[in-house]
């Protein structure tokens, strides 16, 4: 079956949906939701093609609504295709249509109720390089935030221009944050996110397109535990499934992967993040000390015995 007649499909369904008592209950219940949101995790094989990513991201976000999510979460450079990877050359980049398909993305975000997080790139004035960034797109089809990667590799910065700012917004009481891929590598920029009070981070990714046995499907989720479980928020990962990649994949508080998709194959996770759940957090009684310099537990001593290091008594 084609991707026209699935889109066309999901749309018929939605359409139908939408008028049904089953919806109308749950837009009376959305007042009891309060601090708690449904995500829809996705990954595609994104490419160059501007129209072909929108395909995939227009399907995506109607089975996302179809799933009830509350917010569309989409990979690095999801609809403008990754530079230096997808396209060698920025030079010839059709911006006009990646323009039209950024409105579409939004229009279509309105016409869901939808929140969006959309990676793309985003152009700059003069011979400025653009940046890899999120848009923030709420359920008015509106841009509310952008996030530009701020830790750029070294074959982004042929691209791309580095970002200077942290970005939250407020999803039904949820405090979000958003980050991309090599950010993954700067735990000073989650720590800064769990100053700022966040919940949840979306991560956007583009592992991808790689040579088989590449250590990062090993070592990026690995990483995002970690920062999870030591600044006890949500994660939501997003990645492109262009072979060879890693899945998506949406980590608890504790560091637990709760689950992910299937590698190298378009899907929509579907995971919620919830205020009201207690998880294991370790670091909880000494986070904020640390946090202000004070970086050891309990109260320390003044001894002699304690302060020669170089001796045994």
């Amino acid at each position: 079956m084609s991707k026209n007649i699935v889109t066309l499909i999901m749309l018929l369904l939605l359409t139908a949906f939408s008028g049904s008592s089953e919806v109308y209950a749950q837009k009376k219940s959305d007042i009891n939701r309060e601090g708690r949101i449904r995500i829809a995790s996705c990954q595609f094989p994104v490419s160059a093609d501007i129209k072909d990513n929108f395909r995939y991201i227009k399907a995506q976000m109607l089975e996302a609504r179809l799933k009830k999510a509350d917010v569309v979460h989409f990979p690095e450079c999801g609809l403008s295709g990754y530079p230096g990877t997808d396209m060698m050359s920025l030079e010839h980049f059709d911006w006009n249509e990646l323009h039209r398909m950024t409105d579409s993305v939004m229009s279509l975000a309105k016409k869901l109720n939808v929140w969006v997080i959309l990676g793309s790139l985003h152009k700059l004035s003069g011979n400025n390089k653009p940046h890899n960034s999120l848009y923030v797109i709420n359920p008015e089809g509106k841009i509310t935030d952008r996030y530009d990667k701020r830790f750029c590799t070294g074959t982004d910065l042929e691209y791309c221009s580095p970002g200077d700012h942290f970005v939250t917004f407020k999803i039904r009481g949820v405090t979000c944050g958003l980050l991309i891929c090599y950010d993954v590598r700067f735990p000073e920029l989650y720590r800064e996110y769990r100053k700022l009070g966040c919940d949840v981070l979306f991560q956007s990714f583009y592992n991808a397109r790689q040579l088989t046995g590449s250590i990062h499907p090993v070592i990026m989720p690995v990483s995002a535990q970690a920062h999870a479980a030591t600044n006890y928020f949500y994660l939501s990962l997003t990645n492109s499934s262009a072979p060879e990649s890693w899945p998506c994949q949406f980590i608890t508080p504790d560091g637990l992967i709760q689950n992910k998709l299937q590698a190298n194959t378009p899907g929509v996770l579907i995971s919620e993040a919830d205020l009201s759940e207690e998880f294991y957090d370790a670091s909880k009684p000494y986070r904020q000390d640390a946090i202000n310099g004070k970086l050891n537990s309990g109260k320390t001593v003044n001894d002699s015995l304690s302060s020669v290091r170089t001796k045994i008594y």
